[in-house]
């Protein structure tokens, strides 16, 4: 090891500028984490994370008794839908979710607690009728009925058995 003429020793510097805890005179280093991500895990497996960056469907409500089921006081609720019409829950909404132990993409209706926790449950057809412009039994109006019959057919063999059957 070899020290400069005034006695002074590079790698002390660098262990310093790392290390927040020395007692140098020089500032610790802001931490560079990312941030925490969101916490989802499946309804049928607690323990499995699932991913999903699709779209997210925000809730609509538009009655009071929509807001009593969420806790709010039956006044309270009459005076917010009074002056919202149309209240649009930041908290909750649909989301399609990716589960790799069922190994499917599943619609579930998601509420957030926080920044990271959130409860995640399956979404039932009930809540698609509280989302604004999506109405999951009617098709899309932009896509012809040829193509839909064909979207329909390509999945099926001519024996009528479908194309990937793991019943096979």
């Amino acid at each position: 090891m070899t020290l400069s003429p005034d006695g002074f020793d590079p790698r002390d510097s660098l262990l310093s500028a790392e290390d927040p805890t020395a007692e140098s005179g020089a500032p610790a280093r802001r931490s560079r984490r990312r941030p925490a991500r969101r916490e989802l895990f499946c309804p049928a497996h607690p323990d499995q994370r699932i991913e999903g960056n699709g779209r997210k469907y925000f809730l609509h409500l538009l009655t009071p008794e929509q807001l009593r089921q969420r806790g709010m006081a039956e006044r309270r609720a009459k005076l917010v839908i009074q002056s919202y019409p149309v209240l649009v829950l930041s908290s909750e909404w649909l989301e399609e979710l990716f589960c790799p132990q069922c190994g499917s993409n599943r619609w579930c209706h998601v509420h957030k607690h926080d920044r990271v926790r959130h409860s995640v449950r399956w979404a039932p057809r009930e809540l698609w009728e509280q989302v604004a412009h999506v109405d999951p039994l009617v098709p899309n109006p932009s896509v012809g009925e040829f193509t839909r019959r064909q979207a329909r057919s390509a999945s099926r063999r001519t024996d009528g058995r479908r194309l990937f059957d793991p019943g096979r």
